[in-house]
């Protein structure tokens, strides 16, 4: 019998692409669904919100920017790396959600392949939500989807994996960066992501991941003056219309969540895709 003790992890927040402590120095336990202990987890603060906004932003021209056709294979390439570590969101999502491993292999199967769903829309969107004007005139008039900028998300406290990229996928496909707070009880399947996204092609910044208390964090996030939308799936009930409040103050775009946290089995729709983008309508004169 070996004698050896294990290497414990320390698991630390993901902005810019690296992975900082929290400038608090704080950090909590993360249990499993019987009480047991996993791990501590960086608990984060306002200045490490402050810090995933000023990374995003920096990150949104170039990402944005980039062909739709690249974002796509940016993001397959993330598909290849969430396969290659399939056992390890196995033990984490069964662990963090109390759910059998037969269970916990068909979350995240689903949360494979509804990655790879989000990531083959990169380049189909402008299609489906752009337009080609009726104009009554010598004139062209197009409409075309472009991204909103920052996105502040509050992942889904319960769904820790399938929830989680739910959400965050179809931010960064139509081109946004996102601040992501984690699920507060369940976040080691989100810090593995991070590290998947820190070995992809992903530039940093463009998701920055922040684990904590998510009623200290959402309200900071909310009222950024720098983040352009919100999406509040895994805001606490009872903080829903301050945070709401909140956004409007500085006239975010935002995603209100559901009375209970949806199905995220259930196969998706164009919806998200559609919530982060703004419409711009371009004329230009015939034969110029």
């Amino acid at each position: 019998m070996s004698d050896r003790l294990s290497v414990a992890k320390t698991y630390k927040l993901y902005i810019g692409g690296a992975f900082p402590r929290s400038e608090s120095g704080r950090s909590y336990p993360v249990r499993d669904s019987k009480g047991g202990f996993l791990a501590n987890a960086a608990q984060g603060s306002r200045k490490d919100v402050r810090e995933a906004v000023v990374a995003a932003r920096k990150a949104f021209g170039g990402w944005s920017g980039a062909t739709a056709y690249n974002r796509g294979q940016v993001l397959y390439r993330v598909a290849e790396l969430l396969e290659g570590r399939r056992e390890q969101f196995i033990a984490e999502t069964a662990a963090s959600e109390g759910v059998a491993t037969k269970k916990a292999q068909s979350t995240v199967d689903a949360a494979i392949d509804r990655w790879v769903w989000y990531a083959g829309w990169t380049d189909k969107i402008a299609t489906v939500l752009g337009a080609s004007n009726p104009v009554a005139g010598p004139y062209f008039s197009f409409s075309v989807p472009e991204p909103t900028g920052v996105v502040g998300v509050l992942a889904p406290q319960s769904s820790s994996l399938l929830g989680l990229i739910s959400v965050v996928a179809p931010v960064i496909a139509t081109g946004n960066t996102a601040v992501v707070v984690t699920s507060q009880d369940r976040p080691l399947p989100a810090i593995t992501l991070s590290e998947v996204l820190a070995t992809s092609d992903v530039p940093g910044g463009v998701v920055n991941i922040v684990t904590g208390r998510t009623a200290e964090l959402a309200p900071w996030l909310a009222s950024h003056a720098d983040v352009n939308a919100l999406d509040l799936a895994g805001a606490p009930e009872s903080m829903r219309a301050e945070l709401e409040g909140a956004a409007a103050d500085t006239v975010k775009r935002v995603l209100r969540a559901k009375a209970t946290e949806p199905d995220w089995t259930a196969q998706p729709d164009i919806a998200r895709l559609r919530s982060f983008v703004e419409t711009k309508t371009v004329w230009h004169p015939m034969g110029v």
